[in-house]
C-alpha cells in the first residue's frame, strides 16, 4: 500500500484504532489497514472499506462481517466505522473505561473484537484524556 494511502487512512483515523480507540502511538506494533467488508466477501480495496486497526482489534475480526448478537442470538453485523455512527451503537459505562454495546451491530462487535479486553481497560485508565470513538 502507498505511503501517502496509508497516511491518509490513519488522520482519518485520528492515528487510533477505529473500533476500541487504542492510540497507535502507545504500542510498537504496527496496525492493519483493515478491511471493513473483507476482500473474501467481495469488499473492496478502496479507502472508502478500509478502517485503521490495532492488532487485536483485526484478530478478532478476522475476515467476518457479522457474529451472533449475544442478547437475541440474531446475526447481527459488525460496526462499520465508514458509514455507522458510534453513538448510535455504542455507549461509555459509568466510569468511561469499558465500550456498552446499546444495538445488535454494537453488542455483537463488543464481543467479537472483544473492544474490552484486559489490555484495552488498562490503557483507557492509564491514558483517560484520549480522544474516545
Amino acid at each position: 500500500m502507498r505511503r501517502s494511502l496509508r497516511t491518509k487512512i490513519r488522520e482519518r483515523a485520528n492515528y487510533a484504532c477505529e473500533y476500541c480507540g487504542w492510540p497507535d502511538w502507545f504500542t510498537q506494533v504496527k496496525f492493519s489497514l483493515d478491511h471493513v467488508v473483507p476482500l473474501v466477501l467481495n469488499g473492496s480495496d478502496e479507502i472508502e472499506n478500509r478502517a485503521y486497526s490495532c492488532p487485536g482489534c483485526n484478530g478478532y475480526k478476522h475476515d467476518d462481517i457479522e457474529a451472533r448478537d449475544p442478547a437475541s442470538g440474531e446475526l447481527a453485523r459488525f460496526y462499520n466505522p465508514r458509514t455507522d455512527d458510534w453513538n448510535a451503537h455504542f455507549a461509555w459505562s459509568f466510569d468511561g473505561i469499558q465500550i456498552v454495546g446499546i444495538s445488535p451491530t454494537g453488542r455483537t462487535t463488543v464481543m467479537r473484537l472483544c473492544l474490552n479486553r484486559p489490555e484495552v481497560l488498562l490503557m483507557r485508565q492509564i491514558l483517560p484524556e484520549i480522544p474516545r470513538p
